[in-house]
């Protein structure tokens, strides 16, 4: 259980009922700190099925929902609980996080001057469950198998869906992207916001 407080930073929000975020990914983490707010970080224990003919759009909502509710069991119903999970989805296929070298170089050439969609779904438990999926589209450069290998020996792919981080050294293979770019790091942040807010988890920070 990691409590990441930042009182030294002033944000935009505050958090005034005790948030989780059951998620491991250090750009979910960053994404609401950024904002100001405060939380701990409570993974969750689930195992991820791998996909098996569902939509990409169902396939991740489930995963959020069960980190959601796994985590919820453990921390207690006096805590609201943030989790999510994202895909990318290319050619009919759904692409989680590569096992390794070798899928990751499959999902990039897959990927390579290609458009996809990436999907996240975030589920807050708050007494009752809200639950959304977001969709962003991205359009890539053709890549050489040069650029892919030297993207692999940076070890960036490993732990990002659709093995390429968007924030990082591959936002130079990016040509556009139609929605919400927090969205592909891994947190829709104008909708969680927007959610959080309506829950009265969050409130925007005085003036004063």
């Amino acid at each position: 259980m990691c409590p990441c407080n930042h009182p030294e930073r002033r944000g935009i929000f505050r958090t005034v009922r005790p948030l989780v975020l059951a998620s491991q990914s250090p750009r979910r983490r960053e994404l609401l700190a950024s904002l100001g707010l405060s939380f701990e970080v409570v993974p969750a224990r689930i195992e991820e099925p791998a996909p098996s003919g569902e939509r990409p759009e169902a396939y991740v909502l489930a995963l959020a929902r069960a980190k959601a509710r796994e985590v919820a069991a453990r921390v207690g119903k006096e805590k609201v609980v943030l989790a999510a999970d994202t895909v990318v989805y290319c050619a009919g296929e759904i692409l989680g996080k590569p096992g390794g070298p070798e899928e990751a170089r499959r999902m990039l050439r897959l990927l390579s001057g290609r458009a996809h969609q990436v999907f996240t779904a975030y589920v807050i438990r708050a007494g009752e469950e809200t639950g959304r999926v977001v969709e962003t589209r991205v359009y890539f450069k053709g890549l050489s198998p040069a650029e892919i290998e030297a993207y692999l020996a940076t070890a960036e792919p490993w732990d990002k869906a659709g093995a390429y981080a968007i924030q990082g050294m591959a936002s130079y293979m990016v040509k556009r992207v139609e929605g919400s770019v927090t969205n592909v790091i891994g947190l829709p942040l104008s909708e969680v916001v927007e959610d959080l807010l309506k829950l009265e988890v969050i409130v925007p920070e005085s003036a004063l």
